[in-house]
């Protein structure tokens, strides 16, 4: 792509404002009050969700009602709006699967969720009942943190086809047929992504935008056999960060210990470049994941949650960007945000440029940051010549600094010295009010952004000043602290 063609590219924001459109606000939890008290431990369910959506700095955390009976269950149903029913199984388990069915009836836009302790003869007597009206089955392990995974786990169900198919975000496809594991594995997953998002966010230019920036993280899709992980892959084939898959799961119904090699080998085959991590008690399956290339975790090790998350942010592209040498895989350099990688790309070595850009890595580690539009052209546009590697270069400088000053058009910024420089737009010293010439000039500043025509109108581009305004706070502040009146 040339100057000119570029001149002509218009960048458009991601609209985080329009994800997660549909969220879980009210849960009804049925189960009897010693599996309540088993499960709150001191009955405070509510409250630990409270403070696990603040401490990752989530809003909106769900109001949780609980019943005893599923007599009293569809009393509430019938007076007040749920989005989610998670129901613990009593002395009679089949109960709980034939009232799952009759809520699907009466409500089939309700997810129904069945939450069991875990032990050898619950698993025994579930493997004979009808799961025809439920969702999913998790495993209580004594974590709070599973109730906040199977609720991310169903906003991302639901959000899905617009989230990921019509914005743009991407998703990371979990294979796991073991009830108990995947009820382990999630809360480890989605804690590391939120608190990945929560790390990204805070390049955004104000808290505003920091909040809506943590709504780009990627999905989590639960598969639990083989069919479903390749329908995932093919529905969501080019918004896919990365997979994560047991070796020994069900292919057409029957139990096959080699179903996850046989998935990574046939989406390896439509895409080389797509990182895969298999788990699996067997260690011996790592040299199935050295000849695929893929990462292999043990199940059974004690550190698991630490192997995951090592794993994702080395294969996902979350972390730092390093740069590695290809022929002896030494770290070159490490880019930790977009500024650094637009200071440092052409210090780039061309070899290892053309390593990272033809294997997406590039694109990747800009789509695990939610910086959407930059990622979608760059990965459009793979590098495979090395002798291009200077106009390379040169097209992701332009790029960024044009999708830098996209972003920072028309939003009204924290100003942080390292971060204000050449290519940003207009910032903010204080809290208090703007006046009305810093407000003139960012009411302009918002209509320049809402017409991208003006990046090239005629050959010419339309901008305000680069301006930093001392809001109204910081001249009371100083007027008094000067006893000037």
């Amino acid at each position: 792509m040339n100057e000119a063609q570029l001149s002509q590219l218009y960048l458009r924001d991601t609209a985080f404002q329009n994800l997660m459109q549909r969220r879980i606000y009210n849960v009804l939890l049925v189960a009897s009050p010693y599996d309540s008290f088993m499960m709150e431990e001191d009955g405070r369910v509510e409250e630990q969700l409270y403070f696990e959506y603040t401490s990752l700095n989530l809003s909106s955390p769900p109001r949780v009602k609980e019943v005893s009976s599923y007599k009293d269950a569809y009393s509430e149903l019938e007076i007040k709006n749920y989005d989610l029913i998670i129901a613990m199984p009593g002395v009679d388990i089949g109960e709980t699967f034939r009232e799952a069915k009759k809520m699907d009836e009466l409500y089939p836009n309700i997810p129904f969720i069945v939450l069991t302790p875990f032990s050898r003869e619950v698993s025994r007597r579930l493997a004979n009942e009808d799961f025809s009206g439920v969702d999913y089955v998790f495993s209580w392990l004594g974590n709070v943190d599973l109730l906040l995974a199977i609720i991310k786990l169903m906003e991302d169900k639901m959000n899905a086809d617009n989230d990921i198919l019509e914005v743009g975000l991407q998703t990371i496809i979990l294979v796991e047929d073991s009830v108990r594991f995947y009820s382990s594995v999630l809360p480890h997953l989605y804690k590391f992504l939120l608190k990945q998002s929560l790390i990204f966010s805070t390049e955004a230019l104000n808290e505003h935008e920091q909040m809506l920036r943590m709504r780009g993280r990627p999905k989590v899709m639960l598969a639990r056999n083989y069919e479903e992980a390749l329908e995932l892959y093919e529905k969501y084939n080019n918004r896919i960060l990365g997979i994560i898959s047991d070796v020994s799961f069900s292919k057409k119904g029957i139990k096959d210990k080699t179903a996850g090699i046989e998935l990574a080998k046939e989406i390896k085959k439509r895409d080389p470049y797509i990182p895969i991590i298999l788990e699996s008690s067997e260690s011996e399956n790592i040299r199935y994941a050295e000849e695929l290339g893929a990462s292999f975790i043990d199940k059974n090790s004690k550190k698991f949650p630490v192997d995951l998350g090592n794993a994702i942010t080395n294969n996902f592209g979350f972390g730092a960007f390093v740069i590695k040498d290809p022929k002896t895989g030494e770290e070159v350099m490490r880019i930790n945000n977009l500024k650094e990688f637009q200071n440092n790309v052409f210090k780039i070595p061309p070899e290892s440029l053309l390593y990272h850009a033809s294997r997406n890595d590039i694109s990747r580690w800009l789509y695990s940051r939610a910086m959407f539009p930059i990622a979608e052209i760059i990965q459009a546009h793979r590098f495979r010549d090395i002798d291009k590697a200077p106009e390379v270069k040169q097209f992701f400088f332009d790029l960024i600094v044009k999708y830098r000053k996209m972003k920072n058009r028309g939003v009204v910024a924290i100003f942080k010295k390292d971060r204000f420089d050449y290519y940003s737009n207009f910032a903010r010293i204080g809290q208090g009010s703007l006046g009305g010439k810093g407000r003139g000039l960012a009411f302009i500043d918002s209509i320049i952004k809402k017409n991208p025509i003006c990046d090239n109108f005629n050959g010419v581009s339309l901008q305000i000043p680069r301006t930093i305004v001392l809001c109204t706070d910081i001249f009371d502040d100083f007027m008094e602290e000067n006893n000037n009146e």
